[in-house]
């Protein structure tokens, strides 16, 4: 999935240039491309599908050159995740009602890949075996309230069965999840049969599924675009947590080990990045910190930079916008950028 805005990643990420398409690590690859590699080292290349937003079609072709035009599937506007992964999954099942697939958002970070492809190996034998839709949970580090928690079913089972899923709860809750043991991170990748998924839209969502059912005939031809093009919008907008996961009664969740972060705002990439004794990153400059510490710099045009008794802080620079924040200040990005829009024009954002 390589659709969205990023729009927590202001001014970096923008509408017309979003993050997934931008190296955010300073390794010389974007997150899309980062993605890609990591799961072909599982599946065949050809076998990959990206989902986008047509206005980003180009971006996709010149980072991913060597893909074909049937592996790219364009959204003509937003509809969450669910709409596209449907579609995703009536494409495959076309091809073979048998196939397992994986969901995987493009702006993940991983840190250890042959750990994580071990784990997608496991789920995919799994939902081969069974009727079961599958998620991968991270044990939580920290009470962090930005992201959806499970509940599990405690046994001695490697896969759990879900109980419940909480989206973002309140700092107290997210305190007394870790303490409990019983809760795993939602990290958003999702493993399942093509069979078992299409019958949880039927029974789940049937409204959107029997629309995309009407284009059965289309996938994988010359007129899906056209069809897409023509119905797409007339999808429920609704994300695949809600519209599915949080109903079906066949979830499970594989607790996994390996490193893993959504990378969804500026202090979740500062986290990843090396610093220096002061605690300050730099991604795409140099930098002379002066009574400086806890900073995240990142400039475009490799400027030079002097920090002098800023501690805590985000700075931002791309082109002619600078951003300066207090890095506890950060959710307040999303909304900055919406101001920015509506003072200085929808190109800056």
């Amino acid at each position: 999935m390589a659709g969205g805005v990023g729009s927590r990643f202001w001014p970096i990420s923008t509408q017309q240039f979003p993050k997934q398409f931008h190296d955010m690590l300073g390794t010389g690859q974007s997150l899309l491309q980062i993605t890609f590699k990591r799961l072909e080292k599982l599946i065949p290349s050809t076998n990959i599908l990206i989902a986008t937003n047509e206005n980003y079609e180009q971006l996709v072709f010149e980072q991913l050159p060597n893909i074909s035009k049937n592996q790219v599937l364009l959204e003509p506007v937003m509809r969450n995740t669910a709409p596209c992964i449907l579609y995703a999954a009536s494409k495959i099942s076309k091809i073979n009602d048998e196939a397992v697939m994986i969901v995987a958002p493009s702006d993940h970070w991983i840190e250890n890949e042959s750990e994580f492809i071990s784990n997608i190996r496991q789920a995919f034998e799994a939902s081969k075996k069974d009727d079961i839709l599958m998620t991968l949970g991270i044990k939580p580090n920290s009470p962090n309230t930005g992201y959806g928690y499970i509940n599990f079913e405690a046994n001695s089972n490697p896969i759990k069965k879900v109980l419940k899923f909480t989206e973002k709860p309140s700092l107290e809750n997210a305190i007394k999840f870790v303490a409990s043991g019983q809760y795993l991170w939602n990290a958003g990748i999702f493993i399942w049969s093509t069979k078992s998924v299409l019958s949880a839209y039927k029974n789940y969502l049937p409204e959107l599924y029997s629309h995309f059912k009407s284009g059965e005939q289309v996938w994988n031809t010359a007129e899906e675009q056209k069809f897409i093009k023509l119905n797409y919008e007339k999808s429920d907008n609704i994300s695949i947590d809600y519209g599915i996961m949080e109903k079906a009664k066949n979830t499970f969740v594989l607790p996994v080990e390996f490193e893993w972060n959504d990378l969804g705002t500026w202090g979740s990439l500062y986290e990843k990045l090396e610093k220096d004794q002061q605690k300050n990153a730099v991604v795409g400059g140099k930098a002379i910190f002066r009574n400086a510490s806890n900073n995240m710099i990142r400039t475009t045009t490799h400027k030079k930079i002097v920090i002098q008794g800023l501690h805590d802080f985000i700075v931002i620079e791309k082109d002619d916008v600078i951003l300066i924040c207090p890095k506890e200040e950060e959710q307040e990005i999303k909304n900055i950028s919406q101001e920015v829009s509506a003072t200085f024009g929808n190109e800056f954002t």
